[in-house]
């Protein structure tokens, strides 16, 4: 079986237009297909003539290529980072005298490049966080298509989007610029270009049409406009463009057999890009919208016992008390099949259309409820804040002796993706600890101890405070379910 693989790039080729224009001519006397059912309407043939001017056989992308291109840039990022020179750094003996960050070790400089997008006179920019990965000591410099370098730094980043916005470090306040384009108004089949710095060779330019929209299944937290323009490794941040040189989408991601371009790539929606450019530019934090409800894809099994015929849509699987969906009226088995109007496929696609839609207002779902379509709606409201007594520091002679643990709630939830509606979680560990030594992770989720469940802080502090001759837990990490047994 061939194994297929997710590579994070971003675009820019050397592309032109093929352009082919033919029509049926049926030959006099011949019997045209369908004529046995006389229901073929025929067409006058279309006269073929000589192109009226040089301009007609001259079509061509160059001028949308030339307003387009000034605004994309190069962007180049050197990070200063430390690794370990001793063969011993990774033994768990070693971590245990050391630890992670001590011991024997040497500093370098990571280098990687990318492309962006500018989107304002005054030079901010948008790219991928994939590209930046701003961690400690970076720096970013970015390359105009005019040869002018600048430095640049991080306005916002945000790693669920893979969404970073930049901003040169200059006063100048006329630097080419792409508009936004209202990603929503994208149709399948829309010819589009792909600008960006492919492979690090220079500024290149593909074309392509509009594949699909709203792609979900590439990431967790994202939905992607697809397209067949040739997208390559360098192209990540680059500029998906329409017919009028507005930005439609950022580059981010192919789908690959080989490594390179197999015709399917994938660009954020310019709508989602604005709103975080929009927000970094202003110095707010993006808020997630909430509507007290927790989603799940449609899936075979879950149509089957809702008696649907679609597998598509969202599936409300639990209901939040006091939230906005229980005040609507929004009910658990419910599917939402559409955001104001927007037809939605999953979760996420739900989840975008009420990000992009901002808290502080509100939506229309249309529902499928018992087979019967409702239409409700819904105000977006700030996810709530967790309290201080939903978190606790953990110590004493236990397999937990170290760790901070939480009440799962909506934020700690959204935060660390976790599906779960209650329990508790791991959300930070210390080092040199029991549970450091134990193997724990931020984002496990305690099930029980002793097989006692573990709804909450309570249980898990009845739970610790006993004295077994051997400690057993159940810990859910991810999509797997591990066991833990240790002597008391």
């Amino acid at each position: 079986m061939r194994r297929f693989a997710i590579l994070f790039v971003s675009v820019a080729l050397l592309g032109g237009l093929l352009a082919v224009a033919g029509a049926f001519d049926w030959r006099p006397g011949s019997t045209p297909l369908g004529a046995q059912n006389r229901s073929v309407v025929q067409s006058e043939p279309q006269e073929r003539v000589v192109p009226p001017s040089r301009e007609a056989v001259k079509y061509s992308y160059a001028p949308i290529v030339k307003t387009a291109t000034p605004a994309v840039v190069n962007v180049y990022v050197s990070t200063r980072v430390r690794s370990f020179s001793s063969p011993f750094a990774g033994h768990p003996l070693f971590r245990r005298f050391f630890g992670d960050d001590a011991g024997p070790s040497r500093e370098r400089m990571q280098s990687s490049l990318g492309s962006g997008v500018i989107v304002s006179p005054d030079g901010v920019i948008v790219t991928n966080t994939h590209v930046v990965k701003a961690r400690g000591e970076t720096e970013i410099r970015v390359a105009l298509s005019d040869q002018r370098e600048f430095d640049a730094r991080v306005l916002m980043q945000d790693d669920k989007t893979d969404i970073t916005v930049l901003k040169i470090e200059s006063d100048e306040t006329d630097f080419p610029y792409m508009q936004f384009e209202d990603s929503d108004a994208v149709e399948v089949g829309d010819l589009v270009l792909a600008i960006g710095n492919p492979f690090g060779i220079g500024q290149t330019v593909t074309s392509g049409i509009v594949s699909a929209l709203s792609r979900s299944q590439m990431a967790s937290d994202a939905v992607f406009i697809q397209t067949d323009a040739a997208i390559n490794p360098g192209n990540s941040g680059g500029a998906l463009v329409d017919m009028s040189g507005r930005l439609v989408g950022i580059n981010t991601a192919i789908f690959t057999r080989s490594g390179g371009s197999d015709g399917i790539g994938f660009a954020i929606p310019s709508n989602l890009v604005r709103l975080y450019v929009d927000s970094a530019v202003k110095g707010r934090k993006i808020e997630r919208p909430w509507i007290g409800a927790r989603l799940e894809d449609m899936s075979r099994e879950i149509a089957s016992a809702l008696d649907l015929s679609r597998i598509s849509g969202a599936v409300v699987m639990r209901i939040y008390n006091d939230g906005p969906a229980a005040q609507a009226g929004l009910e658990p088995g419910d599917v939402i099949t559409s955001v104001d109007g927007f037809q939605v496929g999953d979760a996420r696609s739900v989840n975008y259309r009420l990000t992009t839609k901002g808290v502080g207002n509100s939506v229309t779902l249309t529902v499928m409820r018992k087979g019967e379509p409702k239409t409700v709606s819904v105000d977006l409201v700030s996810i709530p804040e967790p309290k201080a007594s939903d978190f606790r520091n953990l110590s004493g002679e236990h397999p937990l002796d170290g760790a901070r643990v939480a009440n799962i709630g909506p934020a700690i939830g959204d935060e660390l993706h976790l599906d779960d509606a209650d329990g508790v979680v791991v959300v930070g560990i210390a080092r040199m600890s029991i549970s450091a030594r134990l193997g724990f992770r931020r984002g496990d989720v305690i099930l029980d101890v002793g097989g006692t469940p573990v709804h909450n802080l309570k249980d898990l502090d009845a739970a610790l405070a006993q004295r077994p001759v051997e400690w057993q837990m159940s810990i859910k990490r991810g999509g797997r379910q591990l066991e833990l047994r240790v002597p008391g």
